[in-house]
């Protein structure tokens, strides 16, 4: 699900300055599955739903100022962010730190990396376990940033549901939830082969909430680039259970 995330890339709101999007850092993926793929009408939604999760860097498409981005080097590590997302993890999933994928990928500059995010915990965060290094992203969309995102797509399109060439996610569950709430969780290979850095399999949740907002995280087993602080982990940090408990959590969500 990630054939369009130069598309939003591009379609991000002027607020400035250069960036480095998450669309960029998943730029050649994209570039690959885009060639092998004709159909895109939910491909925007779903890529939305994985979370294009916006970080610093020099992508073509400028920041915005709704979305949130990657901590700037001097707050990677244990940061406050860290410890509270920590808190909410089970016991034996790893050491917690915040990051920058845009710094450890795309070399951007602290500068380039400056935050705003939405909810509380919004921000990429490594998992270190048993010699790996895997990768949570959190990342929060208000209902207008989203809209314009998806260009008049539909919010809470099925992603479980097959569309002409474009097959749905493998695994994917959709649940519909008290309170008008729509949770979506699937698997995604990343196996796109011949790009760089080269991402490991992970899992994907999306929370649709009742003000149309949307709360997304990936659970990443990693990358292998030059740059990767380690070897991949044999699985995600999360366990698909684990992800719906965290996803579900209500410290994660903006104070309205």
């Amino acid at each position: 699900m990630s054939d369009v995330r130069e598309l939003l890339g591009r379609a991000a709101e002027d607020a400035g300055r250069p960036v480095i999007s998450t669309e960029a850092v998943y730029a050649e993926a994209a570039r690959v599955r885009w060639r092998r793929r004709a159909g895109i009408s939910a491909a925007a939604v779903c890529t939305v739903a994985a979370g294009a999760f916006v970080v610093p860097g020099l992508s073509s498409g400028p920041a915005t100022q709704d979305s949130s981005v990657a901590a700037p080097t001097e707050l990677v590590g244990n940061s406050g962010r860290a410890r509270d997302l920590g808190r909410l993890l089970p016991k034996g999933v790893g050491a917690v730190e915040q990051v920058s994928l845009a710094v450890l990928i795309k070399h951007a500059t602290p500068e380039q990396a400056e935050e705003h995010p939405v909810g509380p915990l919004d921000g990429q965060y490594s998992v270190r376990r048993g010699g790996g290094v895997g990768y949570l992203t959190v990342d929060t969309r208000t209902a207008k940033k989203l809209d314009a995102k998806l260009g008049g797509a539909p919010r809470d399109t099925d992603l479980c549901k097959d569309r002409p060439g474009e097959p749905a996610p493998a695994d994917c569950v959709r649940e519909e939830l008290p309170g008008g709430r729509v949770l979506t969780i699937w698997s995604d290979a990343m196996n796109y082969g011949g790009v760089t850095p080269e991402w490991g399999p992970e899992l994907v949740g999306r929370l649709m909430l009742e003000d149309g907002s949307m709360l997304g995280i990936r659970d990443s087993t990693g990358f292998e680039a030059d740059t990767a602080q380690g070897p991949l982990l044999k699985t995600p940090p999360l366990t698909r259970a684990q992800l719906r408990t965290l996803i579900l959590s209500p410290e994660l969500l903006r104070k309205k």
